[in-house]
């Protein structure tokens, strides 16, 4: 098994979702996950923001707001597939989020209604599975109302009908008052089958230190599970010096996956931020072999 920070495109075609688990692990905290809306317009014309984040050094490809009922990439040609086309276009893993909206909490402002293809359901799911989704991210995005218990209940159901990987947990409180995480909701949605859990990075939401997000690290890890440290805060167009005091604070925690979000021009990060990241948790060797290589390695 190559860590992930070594593979080419044809490496990855090859994993399956454990197999890209056991890449993860063995790349020790040097992972790079980048996130783009796929429903605004994108950044460059004539080109889709998952390639820039790509061409930018990110690893993993997330697709926020994906409907799987009725896939559609706004800027790119309508195919069957936009998946496929994605994952052929950057030779990388691409994953999406799926929302467990919980209809029984009040969220903080408005409700912000999602499609029935943005769900967390079994039907999403094995559309997913369908489509060549390499993981799913069990989240919320602002003001939809997912609740961590939601988020619990999901995991399940969603392993059950999806063979990649499945990620659970909070980046912000997608509008609620609840606290984003605590050690128990994390064990359990570890030994609910969820091969890793998200993190907000410290200092992208009040009150989380660097103390409780490591031993929530490490609780996390010695269940086997893979960490993701999110920057979902719209932080992703902050300067540089900012990005990497994120990646350098994943680092001290013990996260394998460093995320940033969609918030940035474009819907996407700002794209030297992901340079930026790349660059402070493994340096410019391995930033510039991803960055460089070509899709047909």
């Amino acid at each position: 098994m190559k860590r992930l920070l070594s593979c080419y495109a044809s490496d990855f075609e090859k994993m399956s979702g454990q197999e890209l688990k056991q890449s993860i692990l063995a790349s020790e905290g040097r992972t790079i996950m980048a996130e783009t809306v796929v429903t605004a317009a994108p950044l460059l014309e004539g080109i889709t923001n998952a390639e820039v984040m790509a061409a930018f050094g990110a690893d993993l490809i997330v697709l926020n707001e994906l409907d799987v009922v009725k896939p559609k990439i706004v800027g790119m040609p309508d195919c069957d597939n936009p998946i496929a086309e994605i994952k052929r276009l950057t030779g990388r893993p691409v994953g999406i989020n799926l929302e467990p909206v919980d209809a029984t909490v009040d969220v903080l402002d408005t409700r912000v209604e999602i499609s029935k293809g943005r769900l967390a359901t079994a039907e999403n799911c094995q559309l997913a599975q369908e489509m060549g989704v390499d993981f799913i991210m069990l989240t919320g995005n602002p003001s939809t109302g997912v609740s961590k218990q939601a988020i619990g209940q999901s995991i399940a159901t969603s392993k059950a009908n999806f063979d990649g990987l499945v990620f659970a947990g909070k980046m912000h409180g997608a509008g609620l008052s609840e606290k984003i995480f605590t050690l128990d909701e994390l064990i359990a949605y570890i030994q609910s089958g969820a091969d890793g859990v998200l993190l907000p990075a410290v200092g992208t939401v009040p009150g989380l230190t660097e103390q409780e997000a490591h031993e929530a690290c490490q609780v996390v890890k010695d269940l086997g599970g893979l960490v993701i440290s999110t920057i979902g805060t719209s932080q992703e167009s902050a300067d540089e010096e900012t990005i990497r005091s994120f990646g350098l604070s994943n680092k001290r925690v013990g996260s394998d996956i460093h995320h940033i979000g969609d918030g940035g021009y474009g819907r996407m990060p700002i794209p030297e931020n992901i340079t930026a990241l790349s660059i402070a948790v493994r340096g410019k060797r391995h930033t510039y072999f991803r960055m460089a290589q070509s899709i047909r390695r």
